[in-house]
């Protein structure tokens, strides 16, 4: 007893000491215009996007009453809604128990290996400190989540913070336990493998029983409404056998339904004693507890470690570089080799871009045939969707340039290279990529605007494609100039490889980078839409909608001397640049 409390007190002294830690340097970070910045940034961001549209949205209730559903409505889903929500969670539980995820409850840190490990502590003590120090972060999770949760009462915050936490709580310790059952599924005696298969048999037996129910009270009459359905699911929740198998997840998910106070009070007991039974089970099924915490720590390390490095592949991929040539085309293949060794099925590619293409025009014959006009518009906007996803966020995705190769930097300036072609080689595959994305799609989209769009002029709808083909590259090797002028302005600023810093102040740093491409955005292709306007009030009566073709042509060549001059510009900077201004992560 005395033991368990030392550890209890050990455990708790430990958590508020890395959370005062954590806070401190945190706070001490700010000193850097960067980090001041970025936190700023970030707490703006939250006020205006979350704060004041709570604000404003009370004010609204005060001038309007909000329309409330009926009283049959409300009284179905509060006899029914624990039913329903117990079956749901009872189905992702069956689910996410099946495969093979580890849980981060058993991610020891290095200092906590390095320390607690060799310590004259039991395992049941040390699972005790992980679900102890597990809680901060779901803690976190829902005091944010409560923060924002649209509602007008702090009652109603309060308990659906309560609730989600017993909800998360029980989850996390259950499936440490399922990853500790894991490791005894090939032990060598019987009964070990017996213990470690039970909880999963019983979990999918029981899921089988509720469904077998379900579908029979169904299965007699057709469903009328939701209401109907509500009230079946909580008649099958009636059967004895069936409430037997659902009390778990009932019990923990019967705190968001109930009234507040005392039925939330009560309905709360239930919850607590799931998860009191979850970490009993837990600390009695230890003895696969070194090996599951290894392998999970290890491999949360490795996931981290890919994180910053990638570990590279030795994989032939077809391409071989010329021993002469200009300096972007070695890091064109360089960055191309990269990604091909790093992902499986590119040479899928040849194939699929012309299946994609054969099958977009066949639907669009069968279509039009079939007067289909709402579905090939529909097809024919998602279309649009991913190209300009693809235009608008895609050069913040890919990170195939000089802000993953910040992290070889002095190897980069060993080279003799040119720094102007360095950074112009560095954009080339990334835009290339998403150039060829974009392009596939806008193909897509003016294939599918015959049938979709069968009102507009064949020349608006082949005028348009082809701008905006044009467009594409302009806006995607500009957005990947400014990224990469980052790269070599403000190095601090970008993380290395594809790792992301978390906290506000990382937020605020990414919002400004954001908003920064936008504006240079904005400014690069000012020039040539300024000529292009003037191009449609001169020719548009002559030439019609083909006027937009000169014009999408005069924005590319402006942006594409845009960016020329900015990477010769850029040269003398990455020059200076030095390999101590890199923040690495650790």
């Amino acid at each position: 007893m005395n033991a368990a409390r030392m550890m209890f007190s050990a455990s708790l002294y430990i958590i508020v000491c890395s959370a005062r830690n954590r806070i401190r340097v945190r706070l001490r970070r700010l000193r850097e215009p960067r980090y001041l910045f970025g936190a700023i940034a970030g707490v703006a961001y939250f006020y205006f996007a979350f704060f004041s549209r709570v604000r404003a949205g009370r004010a609204g209730r005060r001038r309007r009453a909000a329309p409330m559903p009926s009283p049959d409505v409300m009284a179905a889903l509060t006899a029914s809604g624990p039913a329903a929500a117990g079956l749901l969670l009872m189905v992702v539980t069956t689910a996410f128990s099946a495969l093979p995820v580890t849980s981060s409850l058993l991610v020891f840190s290095d200092a906590e290996i390095q320390f607690l490990f060799p310590a004259p502590v039991s395992r049941r003590q040390l699972l005790l400190h992980r679900m102890m120090r597990s809680q901060l972060g779901i803690l976190f999770g829902i005091i944010v989540f409560s923060v924002i949760f649209p509602s007008a009462s702090g009652y109603a915050r309060l308990q659906t913070g309560i609730s989600l936490w017993l909800l998360f709580a029980t989850w996390r310790v259950y499936f440490a336990g399922i990853s500790l059952a894991r490791t005894r599924l090939t032990d060598r005696a019987a009964s070990a493998r017996r213990t470690a298969w039970t909880p999963m048999l019983v979990l999918v037996a029981a899921l089988a029983v509720v469904a077998i129910s379900v579908a029979r009270a169904f299965a007699t009459r057709p469903v009328e409404s939701a209401q109907d359905v509500l009230s079946r699911l909580s008649e099958v929740a009636a059967i004895p056998v069936v409430r037997i198998l659902l009390f778990p997840f009932v019990a923990l998910v019967r705190p968001f339904f109930a009234e507040w106070p005392w039925p939330f009070v009560l309905a709360l007991g239930p919850a607590a004693l799931v998860l009191a039974a979850a970490i009993v089970w837990v600390l009695r099924t230890d003895e696969g507890f070194e090996e599951a915490a290894t392998q999970a720590s290890a491999r949360q390390a490795a996931a981290r470690q890919a994180r910053i490095a990638p570990a590279p592949t030795a994989r032939a991929v077809g391409w071989t570089l010329a021993l002469s040539g200009p300096t972007e085309g070695l890091f064109l293949w360089k960055n191309a080799v990269q990604i091909a060794r790093a992902t499986t099925g590119l040479t899928l590619i040849r194939y699929a871009v012309p299946l994609a293409l054969i099958v977009v025009s066949m639907s669009t014959s069968v279509m039009a045939s079939r007067n289909a006009v709402g579905l090939a518009m529909a097809l024919c906007s998602i279309a649009i969707y991913i190209a300009a996803f693809t235009v608008m966020l895609g050069p913040q995705i890919m990170r195939t340039d000089l802000r993953d190769d910040l992290r070889h930097l002095e190897l980069l300036k060993t080279w003799p290279l040119r720094a102007s072609a360095v950074i112009r080689g560095e954009m080339l595959f990334p835009g290339a990529v998403l150039t060829a994305i974009a392009w596939l799609a806008l193909t897509c989209a003016a294939i599918l605007s015959a049938a979709g769009f069968p009102r507009l002029s064949l020349a608006w709808r082949m005028s348009g494609a082809l701008s905006a083909l044009l467009l594409t590259p302009a806006l995607v090797f500009a957005q990947l100039m400014v990224h990469n002028a980052a790269a070599v302005l403000f190095p601090a600023w970008v993380p290395l490889g594809t790792s992301r810093p978390r906290g506000v102040d990382a937020m605020g740093q990414r919002l400004i980078l954001f908003g920064a491409v936008l504006l240079t955005l904005a400014v690069m292709m000012a020039p040539g839409l300024i000529v292009s306007a003037i191009l449609w009030f001169a020719f548009y009566r002559f030439i019609g909608a083909a006027v937009l073709i000169p014009g999408a042509v005069i924005c590319l060549v402006m942006v594409a001397a845009e960016v020329l001059t900015a990477t010769e510009a850029l040269g003398p900077a990455f020059e200076r640049l030095d390999v101590t201004s890199i923040e690495r992560v650790e």
